[in-house]
């Protein structure tokens, strides 16, 4: 029945959390190119865990680092920021959507071209990449990696264009999907976003450096000057003599992630000219304004949830308090040994503030809602801690439909709100109420009034299946068959 779980299953603490993507940083023509990297990279940590690397190009060289892990663990070096020496550098945190979490796939990718060497780092995911891989490898192509990153340099390894900025974009003009890619040769530092813009990149500068990045958190964290967005479907171009802008798309209605406000992006950045925690904080009050209910306290599931409920709080008048308190030492990861203890799971990562909810009808307030698993165990949590109601609401739609952009989202069957219904979701959590913010209060959050004619267009078909690309490699008429891979195990 709904309400109930089977606490046998391993438990991971993360499982009901969307997965973040990736962070890309690239810089050109600074003495501290690498440690600049790191640092930025530092800032982008939020966007991916598993994986970070650095490539940087020295004189007539390039050098790499790449590494499992996190940046702090392998970039906080003297000696290993010493070994990448170079004025121009580019880097990348990870967490896997496509491929195995191995070194091989770690970024950067690098490859020697005719021409010389190039580094690529890619936030996103090809929607074709499987295809274009079959047929790049029945051509005879020799695949390093399982990423689907590695294509772009496949393709412009085979272009006949004869300029890399002609074979960079000539490559991007045969790949379907969303990216921000930010590339290294030995004499130039290129950025470049999808056509619709649905990954983020900006165009920073550093005292005359241009620096390219996937938010500008990673600018504030270096002292550079935010400069603009790279445009939807732009290449920019910087080398010794300024920044070059190419469109070779044709130009086309953005329409950039709507989670990169929900979740995705830092709550100190600044995404499409708006500032995320204020968006964010709007979509709590939004949410106040389509389903208050009589409550004693507002209680954000931290941290996702807090600016949401801040603003949940001054829209409807109940105070705001921390009534769960997070530990920020626990693992990405964690699963329990035994199943005696298996139902204490969450407690690693989220504790109950008892004086804050003994006796009160408290509003639960989360960014979103995907498989549900996290969240029945924090309701019972908070109703342990003797609260006499417990309201859950989330801060964006319900998730009904997979993502295949660069979200690590579950398959669709996996998702709760694909599955069932609003009253069987709430019975399934244990809430005494359940409500989602609607479609139309996102863009209200926004600035819109709803998501009518005026408003611009997000990607949001994680809420209404409205995919804005083309989806090649789910095509109903392709058969792909799984080809053996290397499995490393060092």
């Amino acid at each position: 029945m709904f309400g109930e779980t089977d606490h046998s299953e391993p438990f991971d603490i993360n499982d009901d959390r969307l997965r973040e993507e990736c962070g890309v940083f690239g810089v050109l023509g600074h003495e501290d190119a690498s440690a600049l990297t790191a640092l930025g990279l530092h800032a982008l940590q939020h966007r991916g865990q598993e994986a970070a690397g650095i490539v940087t190009f020295d004189r007539d060289q390039f050098r790499s680092e790449r590494h499992l892990g996190l940046v702090g663990d392998h970039f906080s070096k003297a000696e290993t920021i010493q070994r990448l020496s170079g004025r121009a550098a580019v880097g990348h945190v990870r967490y896997s959507t496509t491929g195995e979490t191995i070194l091989r796939n770690v970024q950067p990718l690098f490859a020697e071209l005719e021409g010389g060497g190039i580094a690529v780092c890619h936030n996103g995911n090809f929607t074709n990449a499987m295809s274009l891989r079959q047929q790049l490898i029945r051509d005879g192509a020799i695949c390093q990696s399982t990423s689907d990153s590695e294509v772009v340099l496949q393709l412009i390894a085979r272009s006949r264009e004869t300029k890399i900025v002609d074979r960079f974009i000539d490559a991007l003009t045969q790949m379907e999907g969303a990216y921000a890619l930010v590339a290294l040769t030995s004499k130039k530092l290129i950025g470049a976003r999808d056509p619709l813009g649905i990954r983020p990149l900006v165009l920073g500068d550093l005292n005359g450096t241009p620096i390219l990045a996937s938010e500008t958190c990673a600018l504030d964290i270096i002292g550079a000057k935010f400069v603009r967005e790279v445009e939807n479907g732009e290449v920019v171009v910087c080398s010794g003599s300024g920044v070059e802008s190419f469109f070779p798309f044709g130009k086309v209605k953005a329409r950039p992630c709507i989670f990169e406000y929900i979740y995705f992006s830092r709550p100190d950045s600044i995404v499409g000219g708006r500032s995320v925690y204020d968006v964010r904080r709007k979509m709590g009050s939004a949410l106040a304004q389509e389903s208050h209910v009589p409550a004693d306290v507002i209680v954000p599931v931290p941290d996702s949830g807090v600016p949401a409920a801040i603003g949940y709080s001054q829209e409807s008048g109940v105070p705001f308090e921390l009534g769960i308190i997070r530990n920020h030492y626990v693992g990405r990861t964690f699963i329990e040994p035994t199943q005696s203890i298996r139902t204490l799971g969450v407690k690693l990562k989220h504790s109950a503030n008892r004086p804050i909810i003994e006796g009160k009808r408290v509003i639960l307030i989360d960014d979103s809602l995907v498989r549900g698993t996290t969240s029945l165990k924090i309701v019972q949590m908070i109703r342990d801690a003797g609260a006499t109601e417990v309201h859950f609401r989330l801060a964006s739609p319900p998730i009904r439909y997979s993502d295949y952009y660069g979200i690590d989202t579950p398959s669709r069957e996996k998702l709760l709100a694909a599955k069932y219904n609003m009253e069987e979701m709430r019975a399934y959590i244990g809430a005494d109420t359940l409500s989602f913010l609607s479609v139309d209060g996102i863009y209200r959050a926004m600035g819109y009034d709803g998501r009518d004619n005026d408003a611009p267009q997000f990607t949001d078909h994680c809420f209404t299946g409205d995919y804005p690309t083309a989806l090649t490699d789910l095509s109903e008429d392709r058969d792909f068959v799984a080809q053996p891979r290397l499995v490393e195990v060092s």
